[in-house]
């Protein structure tokens, strides 16, 4: 076939016969099948066919291709690269690539499809375009390493079905909403309310039981000797106990929609106003163990600031202060491998090409 076509060269593939290729085609990018087409919908020529990057042709290749379908990556170091217009996938890929190159294919795992809700709604993209779209960058790429999809910062059921449908493979259930940041520096007298009030059904839990888990007792985490007193854990409880049962609702949800073994959840709580101490990490992460919640990920609330296009702002305000940060990280590494183990997520913000590392 020809018709003034210019193939991306890594895209051209032959499996069982038919060849599949990437190609720009009077200024557009097409997909190109010779042999055997059924099931692709587009222009017919000679014995091939020109099909249009449409969601039914991604459904169709996906299933002839099984590199193009996202997988679970478990605890391997990962990458999140937030392709916010669907146009920057190659390019994430030549960088992650050429990395692994750097360290003798010691690489990252790419998460190409991660996109919000919030995000979608600015750039008026659906999850299933976002899915698609990385999908035709890693078919343009060649690239056929195990790569995730990552339905990002997802708050409400409705959020969930929507990505269960497009075949996400990776969950982040933020419940930043339900944190309650008042209780960071709240009276004690105020906390000791706030506790009354948590949702003690949906969290299985009372008060009392939550004070003979907890108080009077080390928990030895590595080098941490952790140890609450009546305040810091209430203080703990008022803060997170109602995102970790909304976490718990979401997961539950999630398992009624698919396999244990077709996903992966990240938890993350760093959408908040407040640092999750390392006490508060060992709070969430025991209550979600607790309630059955499985998961491989979890992204606290650092100290200091990440926000778009800056690499990092110390909670003390100087630049390269970092000593604090290194510090917290320390801390939350310790707890994410005696309670897990499970990554350490690092939401570092947009603009600056590759967004999200997960450190395991």
């Amino acid at each position: 076939m020809t018709d003034q076509l210019t193939e991306y060269p890594r895209s051209r593939v032959e499996e069982n016969g038919t060849v599949y290729s990437l190609a720009r085609r009077a200024g557009e990018r097409v997909l190109v099948v010779e042999g055997d087409t059924s099931g692709f919908e587009g222009e017919h020529v000679g014995d091939g066919l020109f099909a249009p990057l449409t969601a039914a042709n991604a459904q169709a290749l996906r299933g002839r291709l099984e590199w193009l379908r996202p997988q679970l990556l478990g605890l391997r170091l990962s990458v999140g690269t937030g392709d916010r217009l669907g146009l920057a996938t190659p390019g994430h890929l030549r960088a992650v690539r050429t990395h692994a190159l750097s360290r003798g294919n010691a690489g990252l795992a790419p998460i190409l499809a991660q996109q919000s809700m919030r995000e979608n709604a600015r750039t008026g993209r659906t999850p299933q375009q976002v899915m698609d779209d990385a999908m035709w960058g890693v078919f343009q790429e060649g690239w056929r390493a195990p790569w995730a999809a990552d339905a990002d910062h997802l708050k409400s059921t409705g959020d969930v079905d929507l990505c269960v449908a497009a075949g996400y493979t990776f969950y982040t259930i933020d419940p930043g909403d339900h944190v309650d940041n008042e209780a960071h520096t709240a009276s004690v007298d105020v906390i000791r309310r706030k506790v009354e009030e948590l949702p003690w059904d949906a969290l299985e839990d009372s008060a009392d039981a939550l004070r003979r888990r907890y108080l009077d007792r080390t928990f030895l985490v590595e080098h941490l000797a952790l140890e609450f007193d009546e305040t810091s854990l209430l203080r703990a409880a008022a803060k997170y106990g109602r995102a970790i049962a909304h976490t718990a609702r979401l997961y539950r949800h999630l398992l009624h929609a698919l396999p244990q073994d077709e996903f992966e959840l990240e938890v993350s709580v760093d959408e908040t106003a407040t640092p999750t101490s390392s006490l508060e990490h060992f709070f969430i992460a025991s209550e979600l163990r607790r309630l059955g919640v499985q998961w491989v990920s979890l992204a606290p609330r650092y100290v200091g600031r990440f926000e778009k296009g800056v690499d990092y702002i110390p909670s003390s305000g100087i630049e390269g202060d970092l000593d604090e940060f290194d510090q917290s990280l320390a801390c939350h590494g310790a707890i994410a491998r005696a309670l897990g183990p499970y990554k350490l997520s690092i939401h570092s913000g947009s603009d600056k090409f590759l967004s999200l590392i997960h450190i395991s």
